[in-house]
């Protein structure tokens, strides 16, 4: 589609949406009496309207009900993650029995990385994308410790070329295959947090298996955000939290996924609980742990009822929309615009105030530009705020957006570049 920098362009663009009635089942930030122009869905989605009315209702079962609300009801809290789990494996490419919710995301990594991090002899080491978002790095910090190694000796940081700001695929599959003998895991961000790269997660796991190693995924910028298809690409496990694009709530209930082909393996070691426990005998309260087949096994706490409810009422949006696929292409072309207004403003300029670090690709990100600021970049990020647009600011010098589809318009991000071209004329050079 060929662009054009106008509002009356962007209300057309608008008017041709047949995903813009869902925005206004979202809840906006307010911004000297007006809605904010919020673009940070990256970070943390919006609230939906009925996060309310599901936990209201919650709220009462648990008064009428009392502890009788596992069994009773209307929705019984025994089995509510089950009514989860259909429209995940849709958004995850899953089979139901494939995916789960419980915990938050980093403590799922853990309770995965048990299981799936096995190193053995010359076999130890895991690779990951160089720059991964800290919890990451920390969290395989304390796991390659946990089992004796070091990190800088344990841990293979895949980095960009020199000068350039994202990795190549190639890149990524020479290091697995460079490193074959010494692999125990490969495991990447689905989406890079601060360029807001889309990595080939089916040439990665490939890759990771021909060396003879396990491929896992944290997936927080990807659930919700681009296409998934875990087990069809064969992905051995993935976590992701639901507070992004899945507008779930500040530090909501987060997810896992695990292959089916890893279901009928009882020897896998893992961190137990009850709820984890094979769900017909659970009540007899053996000793002894038998897991649950499919990624239920590796449940270990109740389940947090008041939070799924809010993940509920967000997954039912996904489901009237008829899922990522659905919003995918809006997504394109809401990213692509912002892409084109930015452009445009340094063209304006006569130089290169703003440069997108973000693939240009649209199979290779999702919904998401990291612009790398020439200069003075928070100021420009403040004159944004200012105006009523709620981006990202990362040290030293990145902004990012995020048109979510889901809630923005092509008019949001007209009048977020219209805000930027004038801060130009403001900001000091």
């Amino acid at each position: 589609m060929e662009f054009v920098n106008s509002a009356g362009f962007a209300r057309q663009l608008d008017e041709q949406d047949e995903l813009k009635i869902f925005s206004d089942e979202f809840l906006k930030p307010q911004h000297n009496g007006k809605e904010m122009i919020y673009l940070c869905g990256n970070s943390l989605g919006l609230q939906p309207k009925a996060v309310q009315l599901k936990l209201t209702r919650q709220l009462a079962n648990w008064q009428n009900l009392g502890v009788e609300g596992w069994f009773q009801g209307d929705e019984p809290w025994l089995a509510y993650h089950q009514l989860l789990k259909p429209t995940l494996a849709g958004i995850m490419g899953a089979k139901p029995a494939e995916v789960t919710v419980m915990n938050s995301l980093t403590v799922n990594l853990h309770l995965l990385l048990v299981s799936f991090y096995k190193p053995k002899g010359k076999r130890y080491k895991i690779l990951m994308e160089g720059g991964a978002f800290p919890s990451d790095q920390y969290a395989v910090e304390s796991q390659v410790k946990f089992h004796g190694y070091n990190y800088k000796d344990a841990v293979i940081e895949v980095m960009p070329r020199e000068g350039e700001h994202t990795l190549r695929t190639e890149d990524i599959v020479a290091q697995i295959e460079q490193h074959a003998d010494e692999l125990a895991l490969v495991m990447f961000s689905g989406i890079n947090y601060y360029t807001g790269q889309f990595f080939d997660l089916q040439a990665i796991t490939a890759a990771a298996h021909q060396a003879g190693a396990y491929a896992g995924f944290d997936l927080a910028h990807a659930a919700g955000n681009v296409p998934l298809q875990l087990n069809a690409w064969g992905a051995d496990f993935a976590a992701w939290c639901s507070y992004k694009y899945m507008n779930s709530g500040p530090g909501g209930i987060s997810g896992i996924f695990v292959h089916e082909k890893h279901h009928a393996n009882q020897e896998f070691d893992r961190f137990a609980g009850w709820w984890g426990y094979r769900n017909d005998t659970r009540f007899k309260m053996a000793p002894g742990f038998v897991p649950e087949v499919g990624a239920e096994g590796w449940q270990v706490s109740t389940s947090p009822i008041l939070l799924m409810a809010a993940h509920k009422a967000a997954l039912d949006i996904f489901e009237r929309t008829g899922g990522v696929a659905a919003l995918r292409q809006k997504a394109i072309r809401l990213t692509a615009y912002l892409e084109f207004l930015i452009n445009d403003i340094n063209q304006q300029a006569g130089e290169e105030l703003f440069k997108i670090i973000t693939p240009k690709n649209p199979d290779e990100r999702g919904s998401q530009l990291s612009i790398i600021c020439k200069q003075n970049g928070k100021q420009f990020f403040d004159a944004l705020v200012k105006n009523g647009v709620l981006g990202d600011w990362r040290e030293p010098n990145v902004i990012r957006l995020s048109p979510v589809p889901l809630y923005n318009s092509f008019t949001d991000v007209y009048a977020a570049a219209r805000f930027l071209a004038e801060a130009v004329h403001q900001v000091q050079f």
